[in-house]
């Protein structure tokens, strides 16, 4: 019993030793991943909170939108998106309201409204709207006459699924200016990149035969020989 009793308080010695050693660490070890657990919590709880506020908010916005419909009073709708932005700038609905308003302030012919707008999601809006927010303002750029500015934003747009409609409409900005060689390029660039289906790729193709038309390539035969009998 007493060889028990020595052997016991050995063990607990030794723990005492590895406690005086590490015990500090554990607690702080410990501490870290609560705290962990409750800032991931607390983060979670925040974002849900946002999200909600700001889809009662949004409801907001839209029903302005519907009264500058009426009234056409674009400076209310504007105010109105730019609250939601100034408070939830990382919504989907704070990028959603901002084009709303870039779209009612462009129809009552306030290009300057719009452009303000529109910069503002191709800045800070989602990701997911910034090229559409980047073709949508160099068309105000380009109803404005700043080509080169309309020019710039064009070239933020990366993204494959609006390259056709870039293309398109740098041909426009081309064209405006003279450029008619710079023109050409860029609506079959937009021929190339358009689907079949798409309305844009006739509408490209009318302006590039306007202007000359493109490179015309020789057609294939089945035995991939061209029109001179040429592979």
């Amino acid at each position: 019993m007493a060889a028990y009793d020595l052997e016991e308080q050995e063990r607990i010695d030794a723990l005492k030793d590895w406690w005086d050693k590490w015990g500090k660490l554990v607690y702080a070890v410990a501490i870290a991943f609560c705290l962990g657990l409750i800032g991931t919590n607390a983060w979670r709880y925040y974002q849900n909170s946002q999200q909600a506020d700001a889809e009662v908010l949004f409801k907001s916005v839209e029903k302005t939108a519907q009264e500058v419909a009426a009234s056409k009073e674009v400076k209310k709708l504007s105010e109105a998106a730019n609250a939601m932005a100034d408070k939830f700038p990382g919504t989907f609905q704070a990028t959603d309201a901002q084009l709303m308003a870039a779209k009612a302030a462009f129809d009552a012919n306030d290009l300057t409204t719009a452009q303000a707008h529109l910069q503002w999601v191709a800045d800070k809006g989602r990701d997911a709207y910034k090229p559409l927010a980047n073709i949508r303002l160099a068309s105000v750029l380009l109803d404005g006459k700043k080509y080169d500015d309309a020019l710039k934003a064009l070239d933020r747009v990366k993204d494959d699924g609006f390259a056709a409609m870039a293309a398109d409409l740098r041909g426009d900005i081309f064209a405006v200016q003279g450029k008619k060689d710079e023109a050409r390029a860029a609506y079959q660039v937009a021929v190339d990149k358009a689907g079949d289906r798409s309305p844009l790729k006739s509408l490209s193709q009318a302006k590039l035969d306007a202007f000359g038309g493109g490179t015309i390539k020789p057609a294939e035969s089945k035995d991939g020989k061209d029109s001179k009998g040429t592979k």
